[in-house]
C-alpha cells in the first residue's frame, strides 16, 4: 500500500493505493486538493481529511484490512478516536488490538499496547463497543449494537418538567 499526502495550511488529505493503482491515485491528487480549504480559510484546527480512492470503489466494498476514515480533532482523547473508528463501517467487522493500533498509527498516533487495551476495555464496559473472545482466545472488538445517541439526553429536571406539564387524564 502506498500513501500520498497533500497538505495545504492546516488541512491534509491522504490518498492510499496499491502499487498497481498508483497512477490512478496520483491523478486523484488535484481533485482532493481542490476540496481542501484554502490555506487562509478557517478550518477546525487539527482536523484531518482522508480520501481513500472512494471514487473507484464504493464504501461498502472496502477490503477487511482497509483503515477507517474519520476526522480527528485536536482535543480528541484516545477513547474518542477509537470510538470514531468503531462508528465507521470499519468497526462493524471483528477487530483485534493490533488492528486498532495499526489504525491509530495510520493517523500518526503511536500509543503503547497497554494504553490502547485499557481504552478498548473502558469503551466496552461503557457499552460503546462490544468485546468478546475469538476462537483463538484473543479478544476482538466490534461496534456496539446500540447506536450512539445523537442528541443529548434530557436532564432529570427537564424530564420531570415534561411530566409535570403534561395534561392529566
Amino acid at each position: 500500500m502506498t500513501k500520498i499526502r497533500v497538505k495545504l495550511g492546516n488541512a491534509e488529505a491522504e490518498v492510499e493505493a496499491d502499487p498497481e493503482h498508483l497512477k490512478e491515485a496520483i491523478e486523484l491528487i488535484p481533485q482532493v486538493a481542490a476540496k481542501l480549504p484554502a490555506p487562509g480559510a478557517p478550518a477546525s484546527e487539527g482536523a484531518r481529511v482522508r480520501a481513500a480512492e472512494q471514487e473507484r470503489e464504493p464504501s461498502g466494498s472496502r477490503s477487511p484490512g482497509q483503515l477507517p476514515v474519520i476526522g480527528v480533532e485536536k482535543g480528541d482523547s484516545l477513547a474518542d478516536v477509537i470510538g470514531k473508528f468503531f462508528s465507521d463501517p470499519w468497526g462493524r467487522e471483528r477487530r483485534k488490538l493490533s488492528d486498532v493500533r495499526e489504525a491509530l498509527q495510520s493517523y500518526g498516533m503511536n500509543y503503547p499496547k497497554q494504553s490502547v487495551a485499557v481504552a478498548l476495555l473502558r469503551l466496552a464496559k461503557a457499552t460503546r463497543i462490544r468485546r468478546f473472545k475469538a476462537e483463538d482466545g484473543e479478544f476482538v472488538y466490534t461496534a456496539s449494537a446500540m447506536p450512539l445517541p445523537t442528541s443529548p439526553t434530557p436532564s432529570l429536571d427537564e424530564a420531570l418538567g415534561e411530566v409535570a406539564s403534561a395534561p392529566r387524564t
